[in-house]
């Protein structure tokens, strides 16, 4: 109805369902938890930038993979640390589909490049011949450049259709962020089309990298398994283990939330696989690649003998 409808001009974020005396200690703990994010992945990418040895496809998708988890969490978690300090949840109209935006496009330029580094895997595997050959600057380069590509098309495919809609005199968002099944809660308007693009440009868009990732798994698994050997499980261990970490995280706590906690509803559904995956995973990246991997050990290694030496 008319009398119900209203040009809003801002939102208000009630943030994460906790108790007020409790917001001191969740302050802390998110705001430790996104300067390690920063930090880390600051780091990943230094290191690949100044130690020769890691200009390799596969470093050279994980520094995107890394400026990317950076920038996910920048894009909320600054936002939501304010209002927990301030207890200010305002948030304008513009900032809103602003930080919608650069939600979408980075949050699926994640998914990309996660697919884009399971097909450096597979090449790396199963064709180690021609892997310089395949994976050569030119490709390396062109996927990436397709990824940021497609993701920035797809942001702003859904913030077009997100634009023309009309809110209803509520604007209260009962998320941390501009969430995008959220804002359509709130419009006053036919939101069928959106819908159909989620379920089908969307859906297709998200299906696609994980068809990529297990078919490149799926394919390494039937390689290695056909001849069996200690050296050749020990390679594929030592070359695939980390990204194949950081895949079972990132889609594997979303199946874990959306599919097998029955208990909870579906608002926190949502917000905990939003704090798993704009807060947790880009928090963990720099720890499973570092940890397990050798070259970065030893890159750091050298970089730090550097700054003993200048000092």
């Amino acid at each position: 109805r008319p009398e119900n409808q209203s040009s809003v001009s801002h939102f208000l974020l009630l943030g994460l369902p906790i108790q007020p005396e409790q917001q001191g200690v969740f302050f802390t703990l998110f705001l430790g938890m996104y300067l390690t994010t920063v930090l880390g992945n600051l780091l990943i990418m230094l290191l690949i930038r100044l130690d020769s040895r890691l200009h390799t496809p596969m470093y050279f998708f994980l520094s995107h993979l890394a400026f990317s988890d950076i920038s996910l969490s920048s894009v909320t978690v600054p936002k939501m640390l304010m209002n927990m300090q301030t207890q200010q949840q305002s948030i304008p109209y513009v900032g809103c589909i602003s930080q919608f935006y650069f939600f979408i496009l980075f949050g699926s330029l994640d998914n990309f490049l996660l697919a884009v580094m399971a097909y450096d895997r597979y090449v790396a595997i199963c064709h180690p011949l021609h892997y310089s050959t395949i994976m050569s600057q030119a490709l390396c380069t062109l996927l990436v450049a397709g990824s940021w590509m497609v993701a920035c098309v797809h942001a702003l495919f859904h913030t077009l259709l997100l634009v023309p809609l009309s809110f209803c005199a509520d604007n209260t968002i009962t998320h941390f962020f501009c969430d995008l099944t959220v804002l359509l809660k709130l419009s006053c308007s036919d939101i069928s089309l959106n819908n159909l693009v989620i379920f089908t440009e969307g859906g297709m868009l998200y299906f696609l990298p994980l068809s990529i990732v297990l078919g490149s798994y799926i394919r390494i698994g039937t390689i290695i398994l056909r001849m069996p050997s200690t050296k050749r499980l020990s390679k594929a261990f030592s070359t695939c283990g980390s990204h194949l970490f950081v895949v079972s995280l990132y889609y594997g706590t979303l199946a874990g939330v959306y599919f097998f906690s029955s208990s909870w509803d579906s608002n926190s559904k949502d917000i905990i696989a939003s704090v798993m995956y704009t807060v947790v995973t880009p928090m963990l990246n720099p720890f499973i690649y570092s940890l397990r991997n050798r070259d970065i050990k030893q890159a750091l290694e050298v970089c730090v003998k550097r700054i003993k030496f200048f000092k």
